[in-house]
């Protein structure tokens, strides 16, 4: 992993499409910026594990034998 320190109003780039910047900071709190293609989904890692748990649970449930 690669840990950095940004100040506000600094940012860094992932690849040539990516920013990330620093937007303000409040105590504990940090408030970024992305600026990504629209293509590229970007979403909170608590909903994104949200939704891959969702989806494995899905894929668990073995549907009853409903024919008559």
């Amino acid at each position: 992993m690669l840990v950095l320190t940004r100040k506000v109003n600094e940012s860094l780039r992932i690849g040539n499409h990516i920013r990330i910047r620093v937007l303000d900071q409040n105590g504990k709190q940090v408030r970024l910026g992305i600026e990504a293609p629209k293509e590229m989904r970007v979403i909170r890692e608590e909903l994104f594990e949200w939704v891959a748990n969702a989806n494995r649970s899905a894929a668990d449930h073995k549907p009853e034998d409903q024919s008559e």
